[in-house]
């Protein structure tokens, strides 16, 4: 879990001002440890209603505090972002999504493959989402 003083540093070297309601999305996406839909931040931060936590989202976004993960199934979910930078998203990688219990887990270490785009195309963002049925619904078969 994020100190009250480490979400306002890693705000303030996104160049976010850090106002008390994006401190404590910070520390909702910080403790889920995983992508989060809207809708799942909503119910977890439950002191903020949907277009306060959406527009945080979107400056987030913007200052590459956040990236999006589109799984395919719910929508799109959010994680914090690792990146050492504020102009770019440099820990893009692989997603899992369990087809069983509709859970997206980061798998941190294995990073999206290079993709060789033929001239002219300038890449922003990918999603790499693996799907499959995750350890702990596996274990419940």
């Amino acid at each position: 879990m994020l100190t009250e003083e480490h979400c306002v540093g890693l705000l303030e070297h996104h160049g976010i001002k850090p106002t008390a309601n994006r401190i404590v999305v910070v520390k909702a996406l910080a403790s889920a440890m995983r992508p989060l839909l809207l809708a799942e931040l909503e119910s977890k931060i439950g002191t903020i209603d949907k277009s306060g936590i959406f527009r945080t989202l979107n400056i987030f976004k913007e200052n590459h505090l956040v990236h999006l993960i589109e799984d395919g199934c719910q929508g799109v979910r959010y994680e914090l972002c690792h990146s050492h930078h504020d102009d770019e998203d440099d820990d893009m990688h692989v997603h899992f999504h369990c087809t069983q219990c509709h859970t997206t887990f980061c798998i941190d270490n294995s990073p999206i493959p290079t993709v060789e785009l033929p001239e002219g195309y300038t890449m922003s963002t990918a999603n790499y989402v693996v799907k499959g049925i995750c350890p702990d619904c596996n274990a419940k078969r």
